[in-house]
């Protein structure tokens, strides 16, 4: 059989190339941070991305938060009002917003507008040398290009999530109260009682956890664009589109395994 056609010797590469790429990453991760506890730390960087991360983001989460909040209740509704248990709407809600919809939603809303733009920058550098520039001016491209998307990640995902979460309450209230005549009384006490601190420090979590991993994979996708042949355009739309694809699925799997330690 043909060496190029064996399909053990394809599987044998392609599990080398994962884990291959799965060090890489894990190394990239430690430097970075290695870097991010020697100073100086960039302020002007890290509120500079800050504005582009979160800022610029705010307007797609609370129109993304509100209309999910409206459909989330509308749904619920329909549903509970068949068991007569329609006041427990605002606890459910509340609850589905915090735990998993809000952190999730709001991770995946920032991939698609932040997280492809700035894989793309970043590749867009390294293809045009402007990140072996840095090297040869003396400034370290972790410390320049990653520490600060880094840190702003982790500060301002809570920041939006939080957005995200109240938009969806009020947008879920709009519906429950002003279109099928639930009390608000009702909405807002079955809220209150129903929400716990764990309920808060999962959200937060999850938050947090969602800011490190699609920073960590937009800058490293944009940091090695063009590893493996592609070059100029294609290299950098090939790593935009891997960013975007794996934070996805990554912000998926790691919110089941902060679920299933935190509840189980």
């Amino acid at each position: 059989m043909d060496n190029c056609t064996n399909p053990l010797q394809i599987t044998g590469r392609n599990t080398i190339a994962v884990i291959r790429e799965m060090g890489r990453m894990g190394c990239f991760l430690v430097t970075s941070l290695f870097f991010l506890l020697s100073p100086p730390l960039l302020l002007k960087r890290i509120i500079k991305q800050m504005h582009f991360i979160g800022v610029k983001t705010i307007l797609v989460i609370v129109l993304t938060g509100s209309f999910t909040g409206m459909v989330l209740s509308l749904q619920s509704y329909h549903v509970l009002i068949l068991f007569g248990a329609e006041a427990k709407l605002g606890s459910i809600l509340a609850l589905s917003l915090i735990r998993e919809i809000g952190p999730v939603i709001t991770a995946l809303m920032i991939v698609g507008r932040a997280g492809s733009a700035l894989t793309a920058e970043i590749g867009i550098m390294r293809m045009s040398e402007q990140v072996d520039a840095l090297d040869a001016m003396g400034l370290n491209p972790y410390k320049y290009l990653i520490n600060p998307n880094l840190i702003a990640g982790i500060l301002v995902f809570p920041v939006l999530t939080a957005f995200f979460i109240v938009a969806g309450i009020w947008g879920g209230y709009l519906v429950a109260v002003k279109l099928t005549g639930l009390s608000s009384g009702l909405f807002y006490g079955a809220m209150a009682e129903s929400i716990l601190m764990l309920d808060l420090k999962l959200g937060l979590y999850k938050s947090v956890s969602f800011g490190l991993l699609v920073t960590w994979i937009c800058c490293y996708k944009g940091f090695y664009a063009g590893v493996g042949g592609n070059f100029g355009a294609e290299g950098v739309s090939r790593a935009t589109t891997d960013a975007v694809v794996l934070c996805s699925v990554l912000v998926l799997v790691l919110d089941y395994y902060i679920t299933s330690v935190m509840l189980f």
